[in-house]
């Protein structure tokens, strides 16, 4: 065989050999189209210590509004990825934030059912112009500091603290049958940023209305023994009691009440530990009847809360297990209408996003939190309500205003 053949026919070979080694069938394999980097945002809550079960709740609604994204097709064309943070003090949520932003790039923050860790995280993102959206915190102060990025969906502590009185000088008097100024009403609130802001509004409203207040107690956080309480309201012969707290000081409160063998005419309750399921199962029959002012239960009515029966059947198929409270539900209501924005606006870029916030009108029973959506110059909902529910054979069921009610108001306790 010529020299010159030989070596064709050995190049033709190799050729084919080297058509099977792995880099040439990938060389020869067409390239996929890349896939998209994830878009990701922060979600900053209290995921341990007192307040980890509510924060827990309260992330969950988020999460359950990221699933519904990503099943979409993501959002402004990526995929939503979530990097988590854990804080339940001022000092841990401002380092948060700033990990979110830097490390995690975190282009904008979600949280955080606290009041003190919506505070300092949030002025932290403004500094570092990132978007910070509060889904659940209460307290006044977040959203009075006239920042520009921040936003909050849900309602004020302010709006929250007038109901209490306002449900108990009209439902609770009419059904009692007794002038509202002839009740003695007593604020036990625990002293932190969102029960002293509740409180504030409690005083202001029972002024405005003529309400005598009896008794004006608060506590510092982890207060457990309440019995001296107990029995300074039993001595004041209060006949109804506002109490702001969370769940271990709820638990301990009415624990107290029962070891005294005295209630008052009935507990309004106002802060995570009254709509939590976890509170009623500790509690049993001592909780029945039990007012509760904040975000609407789950068992609300369909014409001013559309879908909620939906986010709860979603809730049971990813947890395996019945949401614990409302505050899921006002969460998930929130973060969709802050994902719609942020699809109006085409970017993440705070100005658009801001500019695309600030023109949102959705009115009041649009969304399934209960609530429409019309933010001020501030950053605040001014169409988010809060609810006024009852604990009745276990079950936190809405009762006023009449028309998302699903059940009907009773004037006693257990």
């Amino acid at each position: 065989m010529p020299i010159t053949r030989r070596i064709l026919l050995l190049t033709a070979m190799t050729a084919g050999a080297n058509a099977r080694t792995p880099a040439a069938r990938a060389a020869a394999t067409p390239a996929l189209p890349a896939q998209p980097e994830p878009l990701t945002i922060g979600a900053l809550f209290p995921f341990s210590g007192s307040l980890s079960l509510l924060g827990d709740e309260s992330f969950r609604g988020l999460d359950l509004a990221v699933d519904e994204v990503n099943a979409g097709g993501g959002l402004l064309g990526h995929p939503v990825a979530v990097a988590r943070g854990d804080a339940t003090e001022a000092g841990p949520a401002a380092a948060e934030a700033k990990r979110l932003i830097e490390h995690a790039k975190a282009g904008l923050i979600f949280g955080s059912f606290s009041s003190v860790v919506s505070f300092a995280a949030s002025a932290v993102a403004e500094v570092a112009a990132v978007p910070y959206i509060e889904l659940d915190a209460l307290a006044d102060p977040i959203t009075a500091r006239a920042f520009k990025l921040l936003f909050r969906t849900g309602p004020l502590a302010s709006t929250c603290g007038a109901l209490t009185v306002d449900t108990v000088a009209g439902e609770l008097a009419r059904l009692w049958d007794i002038a509202p100024q002839s009740l003695k009403l007593a604020l036990l609130f625990e002293d932190g940023l969102a029960g002293t802001a509740l409180a504030a509004a409690q005083e202001q409203r029972c002024k405005e209305r003529g309400l005598p207040l009896s008794e004006r107690i608060s506590y510092g956080a982890g207060t457990l023994d309440f019995g001296p309480i107990v029995q300074r309201l039993r001595g004041a012969a209060v006949d109804v009691v506002l109490h702001t707290g969370m769940p271990n000081d709820v638990v301990s409160f009415h624990r107290a009440l029962k070891q005294a063998a005295w209630r008052p005419r009935m507990v309004v309750g106002a802060g995570g530990g009254y709509a939590l399921n976890d509170t009623a199962q500790a509690l049993g029959a001592d909780f029945e009847g039990v007012l509760n002012v904040g975000p609407p239960p789950y068992r609300v009515s369909d014409i001013v809360a559309p879908g909620a029966g939906g986010v709860a059947a979603a809730y049971q198929h990813k947890y395996g297990a019945p949401p614990r409270s409302g505050h899921s539900l006002v969460s998930y209501s929130g973060a969709r209408v802050i994902f719609a924005a942020i699809r109006r606006a085409g970017s993440l870029d705070h100005d658009k996003l801001r500019a695309a916030l600030l023109a949102s009108d959705e009115p009041a029973g649009s969304t399934p939190g209960g609530s429409g959506l019309k933010f001020d110059e501030h950053g605040q909902n001014l169409l988010a309500v809060p609810f006024v529910s009852q604990w009745q054979s276990g079950i936190l069921a809405t009762v006023a205003p009449f028309i998302a009610s699903v059940a009907t108001l009773s004037g006693t306790m257990g």
